[in-house]
């Protein structure tokens, strides 16, 4: 299966794994918390483990758990400033919750830098009027489409968490973006899709990392298994016919193949379909040379329209 390389950034680094964990750099910050991908034995020893770690996620039942802090010094929440190749830099705020995550998911870059050369050939191409349009479903706090504002793109976001929404709010605010910069709407992925193909609405960019399953606003329950089939039917309808246009699509922690999804794709028409995992490389012993070992993150499929 292919990876998708990872382009680094220097505000991020995966410091160590295994054991079920990961030793993470955000800024300033090294965090421990589970991964159940790391199945292999930690490179560093325990000790070492101990003395980097500012921040330890401590589980307390299979819905959560709490962050223990190894130096009083570690804020509640610090801003992380992060560019990654020639997209324009963003500043995200991070905020470790009790469900383990921090608002940030570093696997994700290889999409935020892919869009951006999606972006600029789109616009070399000259046959589109103003701004493309980037729809973001699933959105969650919004590194994707703060990136992409930054960029140039016309971007709709969206999310069914009004909590996830008002933190990318607040890194759109900590990235500089103006106030309309983004289109926020709180609502269910695929209730907004089907409502913007009532529309006549189309976008050049598609972005969805769905979870296996969650709760729209009012209540809608979305199941990926039941669910995706009909929201790529919609995401063929509202992807322009303008050369170029793409669908991205990651799923973490779901039991499909990238084959499958790759057949999902196929339906959208003639176009190019990259399919592969997202991994996260970790950093190499003394800055060595040798091939880091990777961290597995989820897979992805992607169709770009010929």
């Amino acid at each position: 299966m292919p990876i998708f390389p990872h382009p680094p950034f220097a505000a991020y680094a995966l410091l160590d794994s295994g054991n079920a964990e990961k030793l993470e750099r955000f800024g300033r910050y090294v965090l421990r918390r589970p991964d159940p991908q790391a199945l292999w034995r930690p490179r560093l020893r325990a000790a070492e483990w101990e003395e980097l770690a500012d921040l330890v996620f401590v589980r307390e039942s299979d819905r959560g758990g709490r962050w223990e802090r190894t130096r009083g010094e570690v804020p509640e929440e610090w801003e992380l400033e992060v560019a990654v190749g020639w997209t324009e830099p963003a500043c995200l705020v991070i905020r470790p919750t009790p469900f383990k995550h921090v608002g940030l998911f570093p696997e994700q870059a290889v999409n935020w830098a892919w869009a951006e050369e999606r972006r600029v050939s789109l616009a070399a191409g000259g046959r589109i009027e103003g701004a493309p349009r980037m729809l973001n479903l699933f959105a969650y706090t919004g590194a994707a489409s703060v990136f992409a504002a930054k960029s140039g793109w016309a971007v709709t976001h969206v999310d069914a968490s009004r909590a996830s929404l008002d933190w990318a709010a607040e890194n759109a605010r900590a990235s500089a973006l103006d106030a309309n910069a983004i289109r926020w709407m709180f609502d269910d992925a695929l209730a907004f899709a089907r409502r913007e193909l009532r529309r006549g609405n189309t976008y050049h960019g598609i972005l969805a990392d769905p979870p296996s399953y969650g709760r729209g606003p009012k209540g809608e329950k979305w199941e990926l298994d039941q669910g995706l089939a009909p929201l790529l039917d919609a995401c063929s309808a509202l992807l322009d016919t303008e050369s170029g246009s793409f669908v991205a699509l990651s799923t973490y922690a779901v039991g499909y193949s990238p084959l499958a999804y790759a057949n999902m794709l196929r339906e959208f028409g003639q176009g190019e379909i990259e399919t592969g995992e997202l991994a996260l490389p970790e950093e190499t012993p003394g800055g060595g040379t040798a091939l880091p070992r990777l961290l597995p993150c989820g897979f992805c499929a992607r169709f770009t329209r010929a």
